[in-house]
């Protein structure tokens, strides 16, 4: 008597099965080539998966400063500036400081402008009360030349989103930086290392940056320098206490 085989053994089954099982196969095979493990995620182990390490360098501790300086029309943390690694390092300024700088009897940036004419802004509140203004506002007309305070190297010239074209400049001594901002155009061929003299033409007023179209003026700090002589950083001074 002949034995009946059993259905599932039928050679009609037994191909798909075994094609299903070779797909399956190849594509374990295929996957462990790859990296992805089989739980469907990339292999954080494999080579070609590996997110390469945040790059720490000058453009991203730019961002980080300038966070911290948007209050003061430095740059903000939108503009290519700079982040700060860790907490700031304290710097003390004193009347001392002040007095230090009235002894160079520094030259009001911007051309025929009096002391009688300066509006002491330091304490102002900006963005809606939230911060303190930290500088100097000077009106005067578009295109009116900005002079160097004091003798000293131009430690930066910078473009952001809030100080607009920028002059940073460190005195004979780098104990502290004159920031010029809202610059409508520097002079010509001015350069970053470049030495000048108290009283020498930098750039001309305007209203480049977050300062209003119609309200051309300079924006004009002084900041006490850390030991590094960051240009970007510094603690503030009241400009309208040397120059006044």
């Amino acid at each position: 008597m002949k034995r009946r085989r059993h259905r599932f053994f039928r050679e009609d089954t037994v191909a798909p099965l075994l094609t299903l099982a070779v797909v399956i196969g190849l594509w374990w095979l295929g996957a462990s080539a790859v990296g992805v493990n089989h739980s469907g995620t990339n292999d954080p182990a494999s080579p070609a998966t590996t997110a390469a390490p945040a790059k720490d360098d000058k453009t991203t501790s730019r961002r980080r400063d300038d966070a911290a300086r948007a209050g003061r029309a430095m740059p903000g943390p939108a503009d290519e500036g700079f982040v700060r690694s860790g907490p700031p390092v304290p710097v003390t300024t004193a009347a001392g400081d002040v007095d230090d700088i009235r002894a160079t009897r520094p030259a009001i940036p911007v051309a025929g402008i009096e002391a009688s004419d300066l509006r002491p802004t330091y304490d102002e509140v900006r963005g809606g009360g939230s911060r303190r203004h930290e500088a100097m506002d000077i009106l005067a007309p578009r295109g009116t030349p900005v002079v160097a305070a004091v003798e000293g190297r131009v430690a930066k010239l910078f473009t952001s989103v809030a100080g607009g074209l920028t002059v940073y400049q460190f005195d004979a001594a780098e104990r502290f930086c004159y920031y010029y901002a809202h610059l409508d155009s520097y002079v010509p061929n001015l350069t970053e290392g470049e030495t000048v003299k108290r009283g020498q033409i930098i750039g001309y007023v305007g209203t480049t940056g977050n300062a209003p179209p119609g309200t051309p003026h300079l924006h004009f700090a002084i900041l006490k320098l850390g030991a590094d002589k960051k240009w970007w950083e510094g603690e503030p001074l009241d400009p309208y206490l040397v120059l006044r």
